[in-house]
């Protein structure tokens, strides 16, 4: 029986994952807390468009994508205590920051980064990269497992570059490519009592291939990639959004009906079979 192994939410997108055993799918159906802050490329009172947002230029996201740099902080959000606590890999010293009167957070990380920049709060819904589809993002044990093997690193690493929101276990290698169709359509399955929408394979960028701890790069990480998926793509896999084999994890999107709902380790995860999408893809935004 698949079930619901492993809940992360990434409390400031693109640095430290946290883990749980519930979270709760909020009022525009991303996880609770999940890339709730973000660092942006500005200074604090520039303006900044989610919808718009891309790498390299006024207002864009500070990211594994934009520089390696950011790799190499260690964070922790204590939410209690309304707090940020931030560290470089390799030292000591740790730095707490208000994450309500964020001027001296702003201040460190554009020293950090040797740019302006500042960090945004979206309560609901969050940052998230594909602001169409932007539930949780969900892939097997199997399937890191697997991806792992092909470059000789742990499982624990494998998370850590490619962070998913959901692992789903007792379910073989890619088992979550079975969560999406072709253009047009969506996959139900239900976990517990919540039921979401696969939709799309996850298109892969530069940050798999960089250590999560110190952004240094794995030689010929894409190319290996691309080999080893292609070898390895289940023979039943066939949708037309799976267009190249640079890709792994689903985006899903959750139904206004499921929002609300609490997920929990342990939930069984079945598949309820293919829908229509029409209507399912609001634009909104939350790597």
């Amino acid at each position: 029986m698949a079930e619901l192994r492993r809940i992360t939410t990434y409390p400031v997108k693109s640095l430290d994952p946290r883990s749980s055993t519930t979270a709760r799918l909020d009022g525009r159906g991303a996880l609770a807390g999940d890339r709730e802050y973000a660092m942006v490329a500005a200074p604090p009172d520039a303006p900044h468009d989610p919808e718009s947002a891309s790498v390299g230029g006024r207002g864009d996201y500070v990211n594994g994508k934009r520089t390696p740099r950011v790799h190499r902080l260690r964070s922790s959000v204590d939410r209690s205590a309304g707090t940020l606590t931030l560290r470089e890999h390799g030292r000591d010293e740790t730095h707490a920051f208000d994450l309500d009167d964020r001027t001296a957070l702003d201040s460190w990380l554009s020293d950090y980064f040797g740019e302006p920049v500042s960090v945004r709060r979206e309560p609901t819904g969050g940052f998230p990269d594909d602001r169409q589809f932007s539930g949780p993002t969900v892939v097997s044990t199997a399937t890191l497992r697997e991806v792992g093997s092909w470059f000789d690193l742990p499982t624990d690493d494998v998370r850590r570059r490619f962070r998913a929101n959901l692992e789903v276990g007792d379910v073989p290698a890619f088992w979550e490519d079975r969560l999406y169709a072709d253009h047009g359509e969506a996959v139900a399955f239900r976990i517990g009592d919540a039921e979401l929408l696969g939709v799309n394979p996850c298109q892969r960028c530069v940050v798999p291939s960089r250590d999560p701890d110190t952004g240094e790069a794995v030689s010929g990480f894409r190319e290996r990639f691309i080999e080893r998926r292609a070898a390895t793509r289940p023979d039943w896999l066939d949708s037309d959004r799976f267009d190249h084999d640079f890709r792994l994890m689903v985006n899903t999107h959750v139904p206004a009906s499921t929002r609300g709902a609490t997920l929990r380790v342990g939930d069984e995860v079945a598949v309820l079979g293919t829908r229509s999408l029409d209507g399912a893809g609001s634009r909104h935004a939350r790597g």
